[in-house]
């Protein structure tokens, strides 16, 4: 068998014999080697596999599409000195908030291994077969659901039941505040970009435009998250928040640095899809064809355009009001409003 295919049970396939990754009793996906370091799960044949396909692909010519620190722009609030000084003053409600809804956002993604997506291969000239986009409904998109919202039926591999990435959220949150800190949050209503239900890829069938565009969309949504992780990192490792709990907080940014090693794979493997696709030539609807790249590039410019700069500063006003009807709830809430303030 070439080493460029594989079976969905290859690329679902666990490293043997790890040590267990346990938090607080409840056992997390993923575990520890000989010596020490955190292992992803899903990894033993994944990542080299996608590594190969990336080496084929630039012997091909192509590349992976490019996602660089300009997909980190746009205004965030709050910023980490901000946070910090809510939680001085106590208001710690915003972050638990906000470990809370990651939490529940991840577990959204455990729909990339239940919901079917249509194959690739009859719409594209080229043999896919040797490439990541032929395996993505193959265990490559199952793969990446069960890492985010965990293994739905635990007969389906050795880690069915672990907890995934929603879980590591929770668990991390409740390390630092202790649990039940604050009530229960659910994810806000998301901000959709004005031409939503556009058709940018008329050429090709809709299922094929919806798969491109939830790949772009997925990648621009894992790297940007890049960001928040290691802001919420910087946020549990500082040194006078969480008094009482150091240690928790310190095992909590832990965690996270453990999501974002798991992360890793979801960005490459993304970025390889869409350069893959962006490299091959797709069969149009009247029976023509057209090149992946022009598809790609007039959908991803505006996605880059509307995350980056648009919906970070409508996304950022939402939260000023939230956070400011909260702090001046607090008996010194106008003093602690202008710290925060000068902290931005």
């Amino acid at each position: 068998m070439s080493t460029l295919v594989y079976t969905a049970d290859e690329l679902l396939r666990d490293h043997p014999d790890l040590a267990p990754h346990d938090v607080g009793g409840r056992r997390m996906h993923g575990g520890f080697l000989p010596d020490g370091s955190y292992q992803p799960p899903r990894a033993l044949v994944r990542v080299p596999a996608l590594a190969a396909w990336a080496a084929a692909l630039t012997e091909r010519g192509g590349r992976p599409l490019d996602a660089d620190s300009s997909l980190l722009g746009g205004v965030r609030l709050p910023t980490v000195p901000q946070s910090r000084v809510l939680l001085r003053h106590g208001l710690g409600e915003s972050f638990w908030n906000s470990l809370t809804i990651i939490g529940k956002i991840e577990a959204r993604g455990r729909l990339l291994a239940e919901i079917p997506f249509p194959p690739l291969q009859p719409h594209i000239v080229d043999d896919i077969s040797q490439m990541a986009i032929g395996h993505l409904g193959n265990g490559l998109l199952q793969a990446h659901g069960w890492d985010e919202g965990g293994v739905a039926d635990p007969a389906l591999g050795a880690a069915g039941g672990a907890g995934a990435h929603d879980q590591m959220w929770f668990a991390a949150r409740d390390l630092a505040f202790g649990e039940g800190a604050y009530p229960d949050v659910d994810p806000p209503e998301n901000i959709a970009r004005p031409e939503v239900g556009r058709r940018w890829m008329p050429e090709v069938a809709a299922e094929v435009e919806g798969l491109l565009s939830l790949l772009m969309n997925l990648l621009v949504i894992e790297f940007r998250a890049e960001l928040g992780f290691a802001d919420t990192q910087a946020i549990l490792r500082t040194p006078d928040l969480f008094p009482g709990r150091r240690p928790q907080a310190e095992e909590a940014a832990e965690i996270v640095g453990r999501i974002r090693a798991d992360e890793e794979i979801h960005v490459s493997s993304l970025q390889l899809y869409l350069g893959e696709c962006a490299a091959v030539t797709f069969r149009t609807n009247d029976g023509g064809t057209i090149a992946g790249r022009e598809l790609i590039e007039r959908f991803w410019n505006g996605l880059v355009q509307w995350a980056t700069v648009d919906q970070p500063a409508i996304a950022a006003e939402v939260q000023r009001q939230l956070l400011h009807a909260r702090v001046m709830r607090h008996p010194d809430g106008a003093e602690i409003w202008r710290e925060f303030e000068a902290a931005g």
